[in-house]
């Protein structure tokens, strides 16, 4: 077993649980932090199970699109509404997007393509030509990625690491446009196109499934737990409710499949 994507997994979810415990420049250096061994994780059990060559391309992928995607938006307001980042909060910046961002959006996708993949091969809906399983993967994909911002957002916004321009959004999280989730929408559902493209290629290596679905099920929960009980922002009880009920429609059918899994005996 590769030790590796459990070891940075096991420091990423000790770093978000220290999150509630710091402020100012700490809490900064904590974010920056959380999210580069998030992505480290998901890129190491990648590499392990799929090889340098399906890793190199997730990350293109991901962060290449997400990348793009932010300085597309912080310039002219597309796809998700009027915004702009803090200064000099999250590191080194290109375009006036800090260079961690696009490794959010590889952190935040792989435990959730991972789970999309996995729920859509066993839907039992799928033809021989395996078209009605790639499009379930891609809607789950894009549901998934819209409920982790549905936590990421309320909470990044409300440590002022960005700020809109314009509310009009979900009842108490106001200050967030619905614009935003409609490009999160866009620009998942890319990414996740792309990404189908490339699960065509090169072999699936033996290995366990436990790195990404902890991830996975420790951001649907843990998020809900923390915006609820250990963050105090007010607006973030909202965003409790809104992420792990979208994240649900995934987190509760792959709960039910991992019932399943111990109940036959298979190895996670």
């Amino acid at each position: 077993m590769n030790r590796l994507p459990v070891v940075l997994a096991g420091c990423a979810i000790a770093a978000q649980i220290a999150y509630p415990l710091t402020s100012g420049q700490a809490r900064d250096l904590v974010t920056v932090a959380v999210v580069t061994l998030l992505a480290a994780a998901g890129l190491a059990h990648a590499a392990a199970r799929r090889g340098a060559v399906w890793t190199a391309g997730f990350f293109a992928i991901t962060a290449g699109i997400g990348f793009a995607s932010e300085v597309v938006g912080t310039a002219t307001g597309y796809p998700y509404g009027c915004y702009a980042y803090a200064a000099d909060r999250l590191g080194p910046a290109l375009f006036d997007v800090p260079l961690v961002v696009p490794l959010a959006w590889t952190a935040g996708m792989y435990p959730v393509w991972y789970v999309a993949s996995l729920l859509a091969a066993r839907s039992g809906i799928s033809r021989p030509d395996g078209n009605r399983e790639r499009v379930t993967r891609i809607a789950l994909t894009t549901v998934g990625m819209v409920g982790w911002d549905l936590y990421l957002d309320p909470q990044m916004v409300s440590d002022g690491q960005w700020s809109w321009c314009n509310g009009g959004g979900l009842p108490g999280i106001e200050q967030i446009p619905l614009t935003n989730y409609l490009g999160w929408i866009v620009v998942a559902t890319l990414m996740a196109m792309a990404l189908d493209l490339l699960d065509r290629t090169g072999p699936v290596q033996p290995g366990t499934d436990t790195v990404p679905l902890v991830l996975f099920v420790w951001t649907w929960l843990g998020s809900a737990l923390a915006h609820s009980v250990f963050l105090g922002a007010p607006e973030l009880k909202y965003s409790a409710l809104y992420g792990s009920a979208v994240m649900s429609v995934l987190g509760i059918p792959l709960l039910l499949s991992l019932r399943r899994r111990a109940g036959t005996g298979a190895r996670v």
